[in-house]
């Protein structure tokens, strides 16, 4: 049976791994290192390393693969599958199965380079994406294509539904791939360079949500980040995170990021060009709630008029 090593370390991944533990002899995977997690700091394993371990499987986790990489050139490995592992993985490791080191990433390449690509496929308000299945090369993302599978963004999709969705889709086009990669039947085509864009990982300033911009690229960002890590801004000098938003209709005057409307299950905002309506959002120090909820506790006159700012 071939021989595969798997490198990743999300749940984006997991399916990914089990699919490959059940099809293929999978000798060993390659994770994150262990990292401390909640306010007591408890060592957390990765959702792949939980995987490898309940499946007896061998577990490396280098700091830096870059230098510490024999390990993984000694397991002697068929072919090596990699999913958002999170290191950049030296020519050491490409050159050393076979087969080849094949990537799953969660975009249609060349879009969407990079660590974030889902989230910003729906912050830029894109209305497709899909996952491609690549060789991998000593560029970020940058190898030569050996399948595609298309999947739409809809309106109202947001970060969470499209990784799940492309979690499996990514599964399940592997699955069909591998064998012509396996039999070198499998297509090949150079990604065009000058096509590339670029889904950067998501830092702190990118959540901060900015009610200047238009309707659509608020409401975008908003279920661009939802669930996770969420996008926020500050109301009486408290952070308010936002889960779930609709676009309005309200054509009040106001200010970006003026409370213009109470609804019975929305907060309408203003922005540069309409309304938001809040629909789920998480006050400081509370749980996330729909917005109806978060209403029944609280005087709704005195909302009106107030304004989410920056920090």
């Amino acid at each position: 049976m071939t021989k595969v090593v798997f490198m990743g370390t999300p749940d984006f991944s997991v399916p990914i791994l089990k699919g490959l533990i059940e099809n293929y002899d999978v000798i060993g995977v390659v994770t994150q290192p262990d990292k401390e997690v909640g306010r007591k700091q408890e060592l957390t394993f990765s959702p792949i390393k939980k995987i490898a371990v309940e499946n007896n499987i061998k577990v490396l986790q280098p700091i830096k693969i870059r230098k510490e990489f024999q390990e993984v050139i000694d397991l002697n490995p068929d072919i090596i599958v990699t999913c958002a592992y999170g290191q950049i993985i030296p020519k050491e490791i490409l050159d050393c199965p076979k087969y080849g080191c094949i990537n799953v990433h969660a975009s249609l390449l060349p879009k969407y380079r990079g660590g974030a690509p889902i989230h910003r496929a729906i912050i830029n308000g894109e209305t497709k994406t899909g996952i491609t299945i690549m060789y991998m090369d000593v560029g970020m993302d940058t190898g030569d294509i050996i399948s595609t599978e298309e999947i739409d963004i809809t309106p109202e999709m947001t970060v969470g539904e499209l990784h799940d969705k492309l979690s499996i889709m990514g599964r399940e086009l592997l699955l069909k791939t591998m064998p012509s990669i396996l039999n070198g039947t499998n297509s090949r085509t150079k990604q065009n360079d000058e096509e590339a864009t670029f889904g950067y990982v998501i830092k702190r300033e990118d959540e901060l949500l900015d009610f200047n911009d238009s309707t659509k690229n608020v409401h975008n960002k908003i279920r661009g980040l939802s669930p996770f890590p969420s996008s926020y801004s500050m109301l009486d000098g408290k952070i308010v995170k936002f889960y779930r938003a609709t676009i309005g209709n309200s054509n009040k005057d106001g200010v970006p990021g003026e409370i213009i409307n109470i609804y019975k299950d929305g907060i309408g905002v203003k922005t540069n060009d309409g309304e938001i309506v809040l629909k789920e959002i998480k006050p400081e120090g509370k749980k996330s709630m729909e917005v109806s909820a978060f209403l029944n506790g609280i005087n709704k006159d005195e909302l009106l008029g107030k304004r989410f700012e920056k920090e």
